[in-house]
């Protein structure tokens, strides 16, 4: 199953029938986003405290949530500028707290090779994430690329459930991440280069 056939399924047997349990219920997209946020500082405190089976877990639960503000504001035709902002950064926000709980979790073993990576994780997320809303930002969609957000969040969360039994896992995962969100970047850099090249020729 590739990319686009998993997020089908996960549509219209997840978001969908989620979403109108919650339009039901009354919850609003916003409510939803910042309770993804909530969750998602949850999981930092648990790696932070070097619990990784339930960071991992609670990690998990918080995509969820990330997964259904989206699908409830068009459902509920409440989708807003303002809640993209908000749901964008809530997003950034989550990530770079997530990071930060691996972080800590390291500095309490002076594990310099775990903080280093946790770092460079960060900073190369937050790069493809800037360039996407930069390229966006001069009227180019910049979606491309092997290392997005939802590969991260995957590649953490089953890092952390393997490590709560073979720590070096997160290790692992944080090279990985740091490794291809530098190459995700180049390869943002280098598709807007293309694009402005065209625009402007």
């Amino acid at each position: 199953m590739n990319r686009d056939s998993a997020r089908k399924a996960l549509a219209v047997y997840f978001e969908q029938p989620a979403a109108r349990l919650l339009q039901t219920l009354g919850v609003t997209p916003n409510m939803v986003t910042l309770g993804g946020l909530l969750v998602a500082g949850a999981s930092a405190y648990f790696i932070s405290q070097g619990f990784l089976l339930i960071g991992g877990l609670v990690l998990a639960a918080s995509g969820l949530f990330d997964m259904l503000d989206g699908t409830l504001a068009r459902a509920t035709n409440k989708a807003s500028r303002f809640g993209a902002l908000f749901d964008s950064v809530s997003d950034r926000v989550a990530e770079a707290g997530t990071l930060l709980g691996v972080l800590v979790f390291y500095s309490t073993t002076t594990n310099t090779v775990g903080m280093a990576l946790a770092f460079a994780a960060f900073a190369g997320s937050f790069m493809v994430s800037y360039l996407r809303a930069r390229a966006e930002g001069l009227g180019i969609e910049c979606k491309a690329g092997l290392m997005t957000r939802p590969e991260r969040v995957v590649i953490l969360v089953l890092s952390l459930v393997i490590a709560q039994w073979w720590t070096p896992m997160l290790i692992i995962a944080l090279g990985i991440i740091s490794g291809l969100t530098i190459f995700t970047s180049l390869q943002r850099l280098l598709l807007v280069r293309q694009e402005l090249a065209r625009l402007d020729g």
